[in-house]
């Protein structure tokens, strides 16, 4: 168990600097804002210190096996429900939900590529800035997900949001933001991930300027690390680089409004004050924060390529051993010594649905044409791979040690076919010379000779 105190209540450090964090993937922690909050050897107290409610958040159902069961103690100024009232259904804006968007797109099926989405100059905070891009299985039945584009334009002032239809990995690939959670902190900026789970209430601030990010909205099982397998217990994402907020509270009381995202609709509530009033807590179900350039890739040491998902950062698993409802995958530095092998990517067909972005550098497979901010899909068992340009270069360079330096690609892959939006498909972004990359994939076949 980490126990760890952090200041009395939300401060605003301009650079970050008095933000503090646990380590560990999915621990137990405990942590408080005021000394003496948590009581000892028990969870609900006739009376808590300070005057405060005790109130449980449970992430999974009461009797799930101890491996997966979900939940946190929370002590708050006011309990969850004087944080409600009268719910009214609100504009959803862009945001999308399976299965509802199924039939929005009349795009045929094909390989699918978007140029780098500006970041729009009205006023857009976190919930108004969310674009559902694809959509796959059903929330209503815990299955499948979502990917999103966030542009964010402006803080969320006396606004909050929490999500029941699933838990938010968001992506920073431009720009700085902060999360403020009802258990504390979080900065995160490009090349690092937040992840806040089903249910918890947030807020979301800019640092420095606008900024853009993916989200991948996961409605199966939270994600956890996956399996290594034979690699054993070290390199991809190792637990203690995972970051979990101290507690903070925000006392205030203004007039504020709460949204909600439920069964796919948002809703509104208007309350009297800040649901941020979390002074102390303790349990396994908390938000968390990675650098992607602490994981430690593992590759080919003598020929041939594995498959991408010895790159897999985390996973939401499904009720079939082996195949993920979600799989986070990055694509990061990393040496390539391979002998007598074609480096990149092999061209490949697949039952998992990939939707990749790139936060920064160039892309090996795609050296042209797929800049930082830039997306592409490749639905479950369309055919895709490297270019022309990559495959030449692949097929004809000197095979001695090579970085690739500077370079950070992500995928959000699930089992799912990834049903495109009404916005993505008439987006103005759409590549719609993506499929030419591959034209000068010619003949090659000569029966009369042999060798290569």
């Amino acid at each position: 168990m980490n126990i760890q105190p952090s200041s009395s209540k939300f401060s605003n450090p301009e650079d970050g600097s008095e933000l503090r964090y646990m380590s560990g993937f999915r621990n137990t922690f405990e942590s408080e804002a005021l000394p003496d909050v948590l009581p000892i050897g028990q969870n609900s107290p006739q009376r808590v210190n300070y005057g405060l409610y005790a109130e449980q958040l449970s992430g999974s159902p009461f009797t799930a096996p101890q491996a997966t069961n979900q939940r946190s103690w929370l002590y708050r100024i006011r309990p969850s429900v004087r944080h409600s009232g009268r719910f009214t259904k609100i504009d959803k804006r862009l945001i999308r939900t399976a299965p509802q968007a199924r039939d929005e797109s009349e795009l045929p099926i094909g390989q699918l590529r978007w140029k780098p989405m500006p970041i729009p100059s009205e006023k857009l905070t976190f919930v108004d800035g969310l674009r559902t891009m694809t959509t796959a299985g059903d929330s209503d039945t815990q299955v499948g997900m979502a990917a999103h584009v966030a542009f964010v334009t402006a803080s969320m002032t006396d606004e909050y949001f929490f999500n029941a239809d699933g838990e938010l990995l968001i992506v920073a690939q431009e720009g700085k933001l902060r999360f403020r959670t009802e258990f504390g902190i979080i900065d995160v900026e490009p090349g690092e991930i937040c992840v806040i789970l089903r249910g918890m209430i947030f807020a979301v601030e800019l640092l420095d300027g606008p900024a853009r990010a993916f989200v991948c909205e996961n409605y199966g099982a939270t994600f956890t690390l996956p399996d290594r397998g034979p690699i054993g217990a070290n390199c991809l994402a190792n637990p203690r680089d995972f970051r979990t907020p101290v507690a903070a509270y925000e006392d205030k009381e203004t007039p504020s409004t709460l949204i909600v995202k439920w069964g796919g609709e948002l809703y509104a509530t208007k309350i009297d004050q800040s649901p941020l009033d979390v002074v102390a807590w303790h349990g396994n179900y908390a938000p968390y924060k990675y650098d992607l350039r602490h994981f430690s890739p593992v590759g080919a040491l003598l020929f041939d390529h594995p498959d991408p998902s010895i790159f897999t950062v985390l996973t939401a698993p499904s009720e079939t051993p082996g195949t993920a409802n979600v799989d986070f995958v990055i694509f990061p530095e990393r040496w390539m010594v391979a002998e007598k092998t074609f480096r990149p990517p092999w061209y490949h067909r697949n039952l998992m649905s990939e939707f990749m972005g790139l936060i920064y550098g160039v892309y090996d497979a795609k050296p042209d044409g797929f800049p930082p901010g830039a997306i592409s899909l490749h639905n479950q068992m369309l055919p895709h791979g490297p270019d022309s340009k990559a495959f030449e270069h692949g097929s004809n360079a000197e095979l001695s040690p090579t970085k690739l330096s500077g370079t950070l690609a992500f995928m959000f892959e699930t089992r799912f076919p990834q049903r495109l939006t009404g916005y993505a498909a008439t987006s103005k972004e759409v590549d719609e010379n993506y499929t030419d990359c591959w034209r000068d994939l010619g003949k090659r076949f000569d029966p009369t000779r042999k060798q290569p």
